[in-house]
C-alpha cells in the first residue's frame, strides 16, 4: 500500500476505532469548553451540508445550482439577490459542482484556456482545499482529471490526472477571469467545455440524471440557517455527516475530547441519553461559539492600515479549527493564499466602523498598486456579507475597469452612498443605502510582496 492510501486508511479508521473515555473526572467548566470547541470543529461540516442542500435543490443546472456531480455555471455576475454563498465576487464567472465520490470516481474534462486565467478549487467536506487545478498550478492546456474517494480502489483510464479526496463529499468552485459583461460569451465557451461524469460512463454516451427537488426546503442563506439550528439538530447533523466523511488524520486530540461528552465518530448521536450537564453544555455551545466564529474571520490575519489579510490558515487549516470555522462562515470556498488573498476592511483609518452615511477614499501611490500576476478588485458587502442594491449595479471595482489615474500615476477609489462628482464616478464603489459595511480586496495570483506582507492596501480614510 502506498503512502497516500495509508493516510486515507488511517483517516477512515477514526470513524470506527475511537474508544470511550470516562466523564466522571470532568468539571462543568471543562464540559462546557469541550461542547463549545466541538461546535467550532463541527461548523464547517454542517454549513457545507446545508450549502449543498440549497445548491442541489434543482432538477437540472440552473445558475449556480445543480444536481450532485453536475457543473452549474453562473452566466453573469451575481447581484444583490444572490444569497447562496456569503461574500461573493464580481470578478469571475463561477462554476460550481458538489461531488459525491462514495461509489466511484468522478472524471472531469477541462478545455484549453488560451491565455485566460482560471482555477477549479476543490475542497473536502471540512472545507480544506486539497487540489486547485488551473492556470497557476497545472497550466492552461486541455486536461482530464479524476476525483477519487477515500474508499475506492481500481484502475483509471490512461492519461488521467488523479486527485484523492479525503472525504466522500466535496465542493468545486471554479473561477474564470471575466473582463466585464462584453467578455461573457468567451467565458461561456470555456465553461461549456467543462464536463463531469462518473468513471463508469467514460467513453460512452452519458446523460446526467435529473435532480430531486424539495419544495419545502429552506433556501435562505446557509449561515443564517446554521445560526437558527437548535443544538440538538446541529450536533445530530454533525454525527450523521461524520459517518460519510471521516475526520482528518490529525484530529485525534479533538476526537478524544469530543467522545468524553458523547460525540463519537461513526456512532449515533442520542441527545436524550446524555447527562444533564452535557445536554446543558451542548445547548449553550452555539451562543458561546458563534461570536467566536464570526470574530475569527474579522479579526484574523496580518493587520496593517486597518486591513486584515489572512496569509496563513485559509484554504488549508491543519488543526486551526476556529480559523477554519471563521472562513466557512464568512468566505466558504476560499482559495489558498498562493491563488488569492482577500484583505478585509471593517473600519476606517481611525478605527471607526465603516458606515454607509459617510464618504471615504482609498489612495494608492503609483508604485503601490496591488501586486498581482492575475488581477485585483475591491468588493462591497452589506451587514449580511452580501451585495446590496445600488443605482449603477456596481458591486466591485478593479483593474479591469476603466479607472481614472491621477496625473502622477496614483489611484483614488471613492466609497460612498451617493455618486461623487462626475469626473470621479469611474472610480466610485457605491456603499449600501443604510447600515455598516465591509470590503474585500481580491488579489488573484498575488506576487511575493503581497504574500509576505511587504505590501498592504492603503488606509480607508473618511472625507
Amino acid at each position: 500500500m502506498d503512502m497516500k492510501k495509508t493516510l486515507l486508511s488511517t483517516a477512515l479508521m477514526l470513524a470506527t476505532s475511537v474508544p470511550v473515555f470516562a466523564q466522571a473526572d470532568m468539571t462543568p467548566e471543562e464540559i462546557q469548553e469541550i461542547a463549545r470547541d466541538a461546535y467550532i470543529y463541527a461548523y464547517p461540516l454542517v454549513i457545507m451540508q446545508i450549502t449543498r442542500d440549497v445548491a442541489t435543490n434543482v432538477a437540472k443546472p440552473t445558475g449556480l445550482r445543480g444536481p450532485v456531480n453536475q457543473f452549474a455555471h453562473a452566466r453573469a455576475f451575481p447581484d444583490h439577490t444572490f444569497t447562496d454563498v456569503v461574500r461573493p465576487n464580481a470578478d469571475t464567472l463561477y462554476s460550481a459542482l458538489t461531488f459525491d465520490v462514495s461509489k466511484e470516481p468522478l472524471l472531469i474534462e477541462i478545455p484549453e484556456a488560451g491565455d485566460r486565467y482560471y482555477m477549479l478549487t476543490m475542497q473536502d467536506w471540512w472545507t480544506d482545499v486539497f487540489a486547485a487545478p488551473g492556470t497557476r498550478t497545472t497550466g492552461n492546456a486541455q486536461q482530464k482529471i479524476a476525483i477519487v474517494g477515500p474508499n475506492w480502489s481500481g484502475k483509471l483510464p490512461s492519461g488521467v490526472h488523479t486527485y484523492h479526496s479525503p472525504t466522500n463529499d466535496g465542493l468545486i468552485i471554479g473561477r474564470t477571469k471575466t473582463n466585464g459583461k462584453a467578455d461573457y460569451p468567451a467565458v461561456h465557451s470555456f465553461q461549456n467545455g467543462l464536463r463531469a461524469y462518473p468513471l463508469s460512463a467514460d467513453g460512452k454516451s452519458y446523460t446526467a440524471p435529473s435532480g430531486q427537488v424539495n419544495p419545502e426546503l429552506d433556501m435562505s442563506a446557509p449561515p443564517e440557517q446554521v445560526e437558527k439550528m437548535p443544538a440538538e439538530a446541529f450536533f445530530a447533523s454533525f454525527a450523521e455527516l461524520l459517518k460519510r466523511n471521516a475526520p482528518h488524520a490529525t484530529d485525534y486530540p479533538m476526537l478524544d475530547r469530543m467522545q468524553r461528552i458523547g460525540l463519537i465518530p461513526g456512532q449515533p448521536f442520542e441527545f436524550n441519553k446524555l447527562s444533564a450537564e452535557v445536554q446543558k453544555a451542548l445547548r449553550a455551545a452555539p451562543a458561546e461559539a458563534l461570536p467566536m466564529i464570526k470574530a475569527a474571520f474579522r479579526d484574523s490575519g496580518v493587520k496593517a492600515n486597518g486591513w486584515s489579510t489572512n496569509l496563513t490558515a485559509i484554504g488549508t487549516y491543519g488543526t486551526d479549527y476556529l480559523r477554519r470555522a471563521g472562513v466557512a462562515y464568512a468566505g466558504l470556498g476560499a482559495n489558498v493564499v498562493e491563488d488569492a488573498i482577500y484583505p478585509s476592511a471593517y473600519t476606517d483609518s481611525e478605527g471607526k466602523p465603516l458606515q454607509s452615511d459617510k464618504r471615504y477614499v482609498i489612495h494608492f501611490p503609483a508604485d503601490q498598486l496591488p501586486p498581482v500576476r492575475g488581477f485585483w478588485s475591491l468588493t462591497m458587502y452589506d451587514e449580511r456579507q452580501l451585495f446590496t442594491a445600488n443605482p449603477i449595479e456596481r458591486f466591485a471595482i478593479g483593474d479591469r475597469d476603466n479607472l481614472k489615474l491621477n496625473p502622477d500615476g496614483s489611484l483614488d477609489l471613492y466609497i460612498q452612498r451617493e455618486a461623487p462628482e462626475k469626473d470621479k464616478q469611474s472610480n466610485w464603489l457605491p456603499a449600501p443605502a443604510s447600515g455598516n459595511f465591509s470590503m474585500n480586496m481580491r488579489l488573484y495570483w498575488p506576487k511575493s510582496p503581497a504574500l509576505t506582507g511587504k505590501w498592504t492596501p492603503p488606509q480607508v480614510k473618511a472625507l
